[in-house]
């Protein structure tokens, strides 16, 4: 009992300021997954490939991502996560150097891959936060980090936009190794050691990750819904891309990028979603959310050369896709806080798999039918998405 109160009392509270560092360093770990997304046709051309070649440069950061989550994440449940946290970022420094002194295409979507692989410090500070809030302010501060997340995934498009467009791509990538650096060295100092909480070995640790699906419908029924979220955001921004770098638009990286000052102001005010959670209104928030998704991409689709349009949809979409994800993943962070790692683990690898495959259907949607094409498959997702949100909502759920 002594050490119990001993290890209580070393752990830090969840402050403003501590969340919002938690907030800013997950945003820019998951950041350094979107910096190519306004710059493939950049990127294309100083290669020497296709566009829709360069969008597989996204689908391999989200792949290596999905890695990264599912072998190293789980070791947030058993090891002191100050330094694993700081140890990922700083490997993740590493490889954003090598991606700023790519020689080859090859080499840039090899090094992508790994960069996916190491930036995973995001997904081990939002259970952290999660473990550190008290009960009745789990869902805001929660919600605070997974927006910062997800402004983190935005930002990175306009950020990356305009820093490519003064010194070129590479400076880009080269930035960001700085960047992680810097942030490091602040979440090393903000954290004492962290005692681990539990003891299990790795393989074992690993099984665990999948028994926690079969055992909970509740995270079976919510992965479903996150999965499909995940897929419909990446379709839409990976797409978004190649629509405003062709005909009739041909804006440069620097507008393209541009475009994700919108959907920050989407993640924004999904981060009340976590307050939503608090109440006992997750569930039909969810639903709501999905509706917005749906009238999305059916305004997308007559959008044509509208700019003010495609505005509209982005604000609709980021704040419908970040508001139930932070919903989502709240509402599985409330089931266990001796798993939160492994459930976080499940949840995000499940994310970024779809994430991987709506990249991929981007460039196979934007060859067979362009941005109509892209619209019709956003707008189906979603439909079948709100039919398992309707159907899966009736039985038991976690509270919420």
């Amino acid at each position: 009992m002594a050490a119990e109160t001993g290890t209580a009392a070393r752990q830090p509270s969840m402050t403003r300021g501590l969340t919002l560092l938690f907030a800013l360093a997950s945003g820019a770990a998951v950041g350094n997954l979107y910096w190519a997304q306004p710059l493939l046709e950049t990127i294309a051309r100083e290669f020497h490939t296709t566009t829709a070649s360069a969008g597989w440069l996204v689908t391999a950061t989200q792949i290596g991502y999905a890695v990264g989550i599912l072998l190293i994440v789980p070791l947030g449940d058993v090891v002191d996560r100050r330094r694993l946290i700081a140890a990922m970022m700083v490997a993740s420094a590493g490889v954003l150097v090598a991606c700023a002194l790519a020689p080859t295409f090859a080499f840039l979507l090899l090094a992508l891959c790994l960069l996916g692989i190491t930036t995973i410090a995001g997904q081990i500070l939002t259970p952290l936060a999660g473990d550190l809030a008290d009960d009745a302010h789990r869902g805001r501060i929660v919600g605070t980090v997974v927006a910062g997340i997800l402004t983190g995934i935005l930002a990175s498009r306009a950020v990356s936009g305009l820093v490519a467009g003064v010194g070129g791509w590479r400076l880009v990538y080269g930035a960001a190794a700085v960047a992680m650096v810097l942030l490091a060295g602040l979440v090393w100092r903000a954290l004492p050691p962290l005692e681990r909480k539990a003891r299990v070995a790795y393989p074992k640790l690993l099984a665990s990750v999948g028994a926690v699906v079969v055992r909970e419908r509740a995270v079976r029924w919510t992965l479903i819904l996150s999965t499909t979220g995940f897929a419909v955001f990446t379709l839409f921004w990976t797409s978004l891309t190649f629509l405003l770098a062709g005909p009739p638009f041909h804006y440069p990286v620097s507008v393209i990028g541009l475009f994700g000052l919108v959907g920050i102001a989407g993640a924004v005010t999904a981060q009340r979603a976590g307050r939503l959670h608090d109440r006992g209104w997750s569930l039909p928030a969810t639903g709501i959310a999905w509706v917005l998704v749906l009238a999305s991409f059916v305004i997308g689709a007559f959008s044509g050369s509208a700019v003010w349009m495609l505005v509209l949809v982005v604000f609709l979409l980021d704040i419908a896709i970040q508001g139930q994800n932070v919903l989502n993943q709240t509402r599985l962070l409330s089931l266990s806080h001796e798993g939160r790692s492994r459930i976080n683990t499940v949840y995000v690898t499940t994310n970024f798999i779809g994430g991987a495959i709506g990249s991929g259907a981007a460039a196979l949607l934007w060859s067979a039918g362009g941005w109509t094409a892209v619209s019709l498959a956003g707008a189906g997702l979603s439909l079948v998405a709100l039919a398992a949100w309707a159907l899966g909502r009736r039985g038991p759920l976690v509270t919420g």
